[in-house]
C-alpha cells in the first residue's frame, strides 16, 4: 500500500483524499491557513532540501527547521523537500 506525504509537514496518509482533507500546521501561508499539500516525489530513505542540500531521514524532520538559503531570506522559511 502506498503512502502519501504532505510536502510542508511530512504528515502521512493512506490516500491523497485523506491527506488533502485536513489543515496543515506548517502550511506555507501560515499554521493551519491551508490544507496539506501532496509531496510528489517518491518515498526515500533520505530527503534533501531543494534550496540548501540539508538531508534528513523524514520529511517531518526536514521541514521542522529553518533553511539558511530559503528564497524568502536566511531563516525566513523552512526546508523544502526536493523531488
Amino acid at each position: 500500500m502506498a503512502n502519501f506525504y504532505c510536502e510542508y509537514c511530512g504528515y502521512k496518509a493512506s490516500s491523497v483524499m485523506s491527506l488533502t482533507a485536513s489543515s496543515c500546521p506548517k502550511h506555507q501561508n501560515g499554521a493551519n491557513s491551508g490544507k496539506h499539500s501532496l509531496y510528489q516525489g517518491s518515498e526515500k530513505t533520505q530527503y534533501t532540501c531543494k534550496y540548501c542540500g540539508y538531508k534528513s531521514s523524514t520529511i517531518y524532520s526536514l521541514t521542522g527547521s529553518t533553511c539558511n538559503r530559503h528564497p524568502n531570506g536566511s531563516g525566513k522559511g523552512k526546508h523544502v523537500p526536493a523531488l
